[in-house]
């Protein structure tokens, strides 16, 4: 078995004031040391639980009472569930976890019953982030900042805790599969800006039998991260690249995507490019839409130019209420006409149902009315003045008032 990066893994967790290590990171040597006494056999059971997603040691049953005592004081307890609310007639569930320090976050199972010939599934949309420090002024968790990164087992026990209400039976509706059929990194955060945990994720979810998944399953979603999407390559997996563009033009998108001023989209799409021929994937890009700020017409136009000389899809995406936050979706007729240019252009693009909005299932939402029922929302000024700043123009453009 090919072991994750994990080095020191003991050293590591304590610089970080951490009470416990990240199972999921350790060596067999670091394992072993843990295990010290035990026959050899304990370190392929302790594995074993690994593979199935689970790193709290007293639910690893077949260990010894002592052992997972032992293991608890230097094992994290599994995440506790602060809320669990269902939207969509039980096809959408979401989840805000405790973390062992009190932190938070969000994590959404949805659900698609078998249609005719097509296959049910079951996606899980994970956080590798608590909070988040692109500052996207659209976003929900954007607003909330970054509180810290998550580690790798914090990232896993996420799908562990949706696989579990699968195999629990909390999902009842027909044609649902009682496993997770797709995980996509799109929750909480930017996950390349996590890239060792969501490296070490992905290796688990893809290299191990962990939840039987294939790596075309898969889908890790960036804001442009440009370095870290030439990583990720590296991987030599078929994973699916997701990349939030959210405006045809680098000035646009400057502001509405504050990181495209180190990474402007010439060189983004230069990186999407390489990616796409590494893995013979085809691209995904992601659009918010945005009433009077990226929707016009000429905006799709320019879009379609961007990206139509390659094998992508767009996946537009109406702009979800969020507190605080005074833009909103355009109209329904304003979207088709946005999508119908883009497929005249020979794009493939699908406009999202926004599922769960009535509970507060868009990214952070959950989280932020954690913050702000904990005392634990950003003072104005850590937040982005970028939306504020913003004004619509009547062509559907924006510009700053500053």
């Amino acid at each position: 078995m090919s072991m994750l990066p994990g080095e020191g893994e003991r050293q590591r967790a304590g610089r970080r004031g951490s009470a416990s290590v990240d199972p999921f990171r350790l060596s067999d040597d670091e394992l072993g040391a843990l295990l010290a006494g035990e026959p050899a056999f304990r370190l392929r059971q302790v594995r074993q639980w690994l593979a199935r997603g689970v790193a709290d040691s007293a639910a690893m049953t077949d260990l010894p009472k002592t052992l997972r005592t032992h293991l608890t004081k230097v094992f994290p307890p599994a995440p506790r569930t602060l809320r669990h609310v269902t939207a969509d007639g039980g096809l959408t569930h979401k989840v805000l976890l405790a973390l062992e320090d009190g932190e938070a976050i969000e994590s959404v199972l949805l659900c698609y019953p078998r249609n005719g010939s097509r296959r049910g599934r079951a996606t899980v949309c994970i956080s590798t982030q608590a909070g988040c420090a692109m500052g996207c002024p659209f976003c929900a968790t954007g607003q909330a900042g970054l509180r810290r990164q998550l580690r790798t087992y914090e990232v896993i026990a996420q799908i562990a805790a949706v696989e579990g209400l699968l195999r629990n039976g909390a999902v009842t509706a027909d044609g649902v599969p009682d496993h997770l059929t797709n995980v996509v990194f799109m929750g909480m955060g930017e996950p390349l800006a996590n890239l060792d945990a969501t490296v070490s994720t992905l290796e688990w979810l893809v290299g191990h039998e962990t939840f039987d998944l294939s790596a075309r399953n898969v889908t890790v979603s960036t804001i442009g991260l440009v370095p870290a999407i030439r990583r990720l390559l590296r991987l030599e997996l078929p994973i699916t690249l997701a990349v939030s563009l959210h405006a045809p033009n680098d000035e646009l998108r400057d502001q509405l995507v504050p990181i495209n001023r180190q990474h402007p989209l010439g060189d983004l799409l230069a990186a999407c490019d390489e990616y796409a021929a590494a893995t013979r994937r085809r691209l995904t890009f992601e659009y918010v839409m945005i009433d009077g700020v990226n929707t016009a017409p000429e905006h799709a136009r320019q879009l379609a130019d961007l990206i139509a000389p390659r094998r992508a899809h767009v996946n537009l995406i109406p702009m979800n209420p969020t507190p605080g936050i005074a833009w909103v979706a355009p109209p329904v007729t304003a979207q088709r006409r946005f999508a119908g240019i883009l497929e005249a252009s020979g794009l493939t693009a699908t406009i999202r149902h926004n599922r769960g909005t009535d509970i507060d299932a868009a990214c952070g939402q959950l989280y932020a009315n954690y913050q702000m029922a904990s005392g634990r929302r950003l003072p104005a000024a850590e937040r982005s003045p970028t939306a504020e700043r913003m004004l619509p123009l009547a062509g559907g453009g924006a510009r700053s008032a500053s």
